[in-house]
């Protein structure tokens, strides 16, 4: 196994063309950074005109809002009121402590982009095509055509979510949708119809959401393990004397730690004033102490960290109260197709006998896969088969150093291959919200610009 360098290491050779695969958040904002750090020329490789969208800012609908309040939602460390100008600049009439629709944070994205793109001619080039392997550097795509840069950045995001337990038997029917965010995942639905959805985290609630914009008036059902909704937002406020160094292993001490200062400060302060902590907390933890927290405590977790907008909350608790929306506890067991759809028989939280659900549409909510080395993505197959990328030890996503270089099946690092976003989730945990993945894009671009010396944020 090799030593994990630093980000203080020199870059390998002379990297003048970088190729980004993938053009949501984290890759059209490695674009934009390399272009105001004047690094390499740049090829942004996604899809269709899906340039700064992605997943999460795609959507059009108007009540899919942001997670996080818009002070917060500045794509530049070094420009914290980037988007809050951005906002007043177009008279939307928002302000920084609220939450805008998601939609209109991905005209925030776009219109960066194109900034970036007039600002520096010729340095930035916006490719159409879905890339299916690497060969070095060189990016080869579903068409046969190839880009040939020094260095590759993968910036494919949140992968399709996994079969849920117990339904893989009913993964090919119509009636089940793997990917909820597929074209017509919830058309030609009915009010006599029950829609199960499997997972109540954000997700869901973003389902949940659009069959309601829709008009539908059937039954809405979601199920999980525990049965838990994300927490909302409460107005910001951090204790007058904040954690000023970060909580030491192991787990129970610092869930009492958290514990404590939750009954002392409220557990919305006592959650946030651990953001600049946390990844140096999970670099810290031994393997043990990760498997502990994902098997035991992630769930509690998640519905802490990410939470939902107060009026999105407020929507879903209408839901819950008028019927609309029934959230249930348990595990799924078996499925089967029925007359009028699927069959799901699943297990209550605490109970040994099985009960049933008769459902026209099963849409799995629970969350995106992880695991390298079971995802069916042809690219990320091939990477693996190839042994240039391999699953991080906990299967969370690629595993990589600091720096985003991604590590091999041996455990050399690749000097022209990267990763950054979400499918570093195993080195860095917390790498999901705005906050967190500017600053590892910053430095990554800084990095492959042969900027990462510079102090400071800016330039």
């Amino acid at each position: 196994m090799t030593t994990a360098r630093t980000t203080q290491d020199a870059v390998p050779g002379t990297i003048r063309h970088v190729a980004i695969i993938g053009a949501g958040f984290s890759g059209t904002l490695l674009a934009i950074n390399l272009l105001r750090h004047d690094g390499p020329a740049a090829t942004l490789i996604e899809r269709g005109d899906a340039a700064g969208l992605g997943v999460a800012y795609g959507t059009r609908q108007s009540d899919h809002l942001l997670n996080v309040r818009a002070a917060n939602m500045s794509a530049f460390p070094d420009r914290p009121d980037h988007f809050v100008r951005w906002l007043a600049e177009r008279d939307t009439g928002a302000s920084g402590a609220d939450f805008v629709p998601r939609a209109l944070y991905g005209s925030y994205l776009r219109e960066t982009l194109a900034a970036a793109q007039a600002a520096a001619p010729g340095r930035l080039t916006v490719v159409d095509g879905e890339a299916v392997g690497i060969d070095g550097a060189t990016v080869v795509l579903g068409d046969g055509r190839v880009v040939t840069p020094d260095a590759a950045v993968l910036a494919v995001g949140n992968l399709a979510p996994q079969v849920p337990p117990g339904l893989r038997g009913i993964a090919h029917l119509p009636a089940y949708v793997g990917n909820p965010w597929a074209a017509g995942a919830t058309a030609g639905l009915t009010d006599d119809d029950t829609v199960l959805l499997i997972g109540t985290g954000l997700t869901m609630v973003d389902v949940a959401l659009s069959l309601e914009a829709q008009g539908f008036g059937g039954r809405i059902v979601a199920l999980s393990r525990r049965g838990l909704l994300p927490h909302r937002h409460a107005p910001a406020a951090l204790p007058e004397q904040p954690l000023t160094e970060r909580p030491r292993p192991p787990l129970s001490a610092l869930v009492r730690s958290v514990r404590d200062r939750g009954a002392a400060i409220g557990w919305h302060s006592a959650i946030d004033e651990l953001r600049p902590f946390t990844q140096g907390i999970w670099a810290a933890a031994d393997p043990v102490e990760r498997r502990r927290f994902l098997r035991h405590l992630r769930p509690w977790w998640d519905i802490h960290r990410h939470r939902l907008a107060p009026a999105v909350a407020d929507r879903i608790d209408a839901m819950v109260a008028s019927g609309r929306l029934t959230l249930l506890a348990g595990k799924s067991c078996d499925a089967h197709e029925a007359e009028c759809g699927i069959a799901v028989e699943w297990r209550p939280r605490g109970e040994d006998t099985r009960q049933r659900i008769v459902a026209t549409r099963v849409i799995s909510c629970i969350g995106p896969q992880g695991d390298v080395a079971r995802t069916d993505d042809p690219l990320l197959s091939a990477l693996v088969a190839d042994g240039r990328i391999r699953p991080d030890s906990e299967h969370l996503g690629i595993d990589v150093e600091v720096t985003g270089r991604v590590l091999h099946d041996n455990g050399d690092s690749d000097d022209r291959l990267f990763a950054i976003g979400p499918m570093t989730r195993g080195a860095f945990w917390e790498i999901v919200a705005v906050p967190d993945l500017r600053r590892q894009v910053w430095d990554v671009a800084r990095y492959l610009s042969n900027a990462h010396w510079v102090g400071g944020e800016g330039l």
